[in-house]
């Protein structure tokens, strides 16, 4: 993502409530299962993942595999009806489990079909199903959750004073999620360690348009003065990364070399200035394929929305969002996160220098190749900006730093330093695209990025990490 800007160059890009004693309470009321000719021991799903930075965003005890989602949007009010299908897969056998959700009523709840009572604990939701149907949530087995819900959607307030979550626009709304926006306006298991496919349907007054993730499935429909559009996302994706864009949009469609559609999205406000820019999108994804490997995603483009509509652009999946024109190199830092970021995910929001830092360095590397800027002195250029020796890239002070200069800056310094121990140019991008196909559509951390970086090269790094990625002083450009 970028929301936060270093300075000097491109622009860029907590909380749940817990509910730990409800649990608790629940585990009391529906202790065990007791199907067939025994008991079955259902406990309930934790509520949050332990995230470094984040310990109740995400839930436990289950993994989703699909989100359908059908939404109907009044932004005049700007509030929304929706219903969210969840299927999922038990990783224990479940008495309870919870939800991310903030804000929203819900109107009512189903497991498996059957009723599901519901109890609320600020951002957190306990769904408790009878006992009939809990002997249907044992370990390995597919379940199917719907949640009805409406109101009002909020704005987030992160630590770091950046806003997410859902945002209202003159003509329209944006749902942006990074880190826990998401949970503004869909129920779900809000961690990045837990991916999905996705379908949504939304619904929204007769001139507007409203553009998310993945292909159209289906052209808009139009019933009185209220259209419809559909969107699929077939890879998995963090709802981090999903979005929502309501409003007046010129689009256009096309396909590139290998089948992937691009599909654009510019308020009129912006379509001149973008355009250009735009146009290269293609350009960028080759190029960015030819150095961290194929594409990993059928579609691509972007949402160009008006001029600080957000404060910030964010890599969401398959079409990247931008708070009025892009540079070119903003364009190449977010389609980097296709890669980086969106494709291989951070296990935990401790390990974000992983987008940030290789996207950062995938626009030092178009400098170089495209501007004839060596990496080397966008290195310098950053190696000399106090900003970004804060602290270390792997390991940020907490919450409101995970978007810091650091992250960003220090972490393409890392990468930098990789590419001069590799010391050859087409091992290095080998290096590259092996990581991304190692853990395409997956979760990775620091450590088994750098695991990996030692096996590939054969070399031990330890003074590598120890200096530069985990170091609290600057040490000398040349070590």
């Amino acid at each position: 993502m970028d929301h936060r800007p270093p300075a000097s160059r491109t622009a860029r890009g907590p909380r749940t409530a817990g509910a730990a004693a409800l649990v608790l309470a629940l585990a009391v009321l529906a202790p065990a299962c007791t199907a067939g000719t025994g008991g079955v021991e259902g406990k309930p799903g934790a509520s949050g993942v332990h995230d470094p930075y984040f310990p109740k965003l995400g839930n436990g005890g289950y993994d989703v595999t699909h989100y359908d989602l059908t939404l109907d949007v009044d932004p005049d009010e700007q509030t929304l009806r929706g219903t969210a299908e969840i299927t999922a897969r038990a990783t224990q056998d479940l008495s309870s489990f919870n939800l991310d959700l903030a804000g929203l009523t819900v109107d009512s709840a189903t497991v498996e079909g059957r009723p599901a009572a519901v109890n609320r604990a600020g951002d957190e939701l306990t769904l408790r199903t009878d006992a009939g149907v809990e002997d249907r949530l044992h370990k390995g087995e597919t379940f199917r959750t719907v949640v009805r819900y409406s109101g009002s959607p909020r704005t987030i307030t992160d630590a770091d004073g950046s806003e997410e979550g859902w945002l209202p626009t003159d003509d329209g709304a944006l749902a942006l999620g990074e880190p826990t926006g998401s949970m503004a306006w869909f129920p779900g298991n809000h961690h990045p360690g837990d991916k999905a496919s996705y379908d949504l349907k939304v619904t929204v007054p007769k001139g507007l348009a409203a553009v998310s993730n993945g292909v159209p499935a289906g052209p808009p429909v139009t019933s009185g003065d209220r259209t419809t559009y559909r969107w699929h996302t077939a890879e998995p994706m963090a709802s981090y990364l999903a979005t929502l864009a309501v409003g007046r949009f010129t689009t256009r469609t096309s396909v590139m070399a290998g089948g992937i559609t691009v599909f654009t999205a510019v308020d009129p406000e912006s379509a001149k200035a973008s355009a250009a820019t735009l146009a290269r999108v293609p350009e960028v994804v080759k190029w960015e394929a030819e150095h961290f490997g194929p594409y990993p995603f059928s579609a691509t483009g972007a949402i160009v929305d008006r001029k600080d509509d957000a404060g910030y652009a964010l890599e969401t999946q398959n079409r990247p969002f931008f708070p009025g024109p892009p540079s070119i190199g903003l364009l190449v830092h977010e389609m980097a996160h296709q890669w980086f970021g969106d494709s291989v995910t951070p296990e935990s929001w401790r390990d974000m220098w992983l987008n940030e830092g290789l996207a950062t360095y995938a626009e030092w590397l178009w400098e170089e190749e495209k501007e004839d800027t060596p990496a080397q002195d966008s290195f310098d250029e950053a190696y000399d900006d106090d900003a970004n020796w804060a602290f270390p890239p792997a390991d940020p002070p907490g919450a409101a730093d995970i978007s810091e200069q650091p992250v960003y800056g220090r972490g393409a310094m890392v990468i930098h330093k990789i590419r001069e121990a590799v010391d050859d140019d087409e091992e290095f991008f080998a290096l590259l695209a092996g990581w991304t196909k190692a853990h395409r559509h997956g979760n990775a951390s620091t450590a088994d990025f750098t695991a990996y970086v030692e096996k590939t090269t054969g070399q031990d790094l330890s003074d590598l990490w120890k200096s530069w990625l985990y170091g609290r002083s600057r040490p000398a450009a040349d070590g």
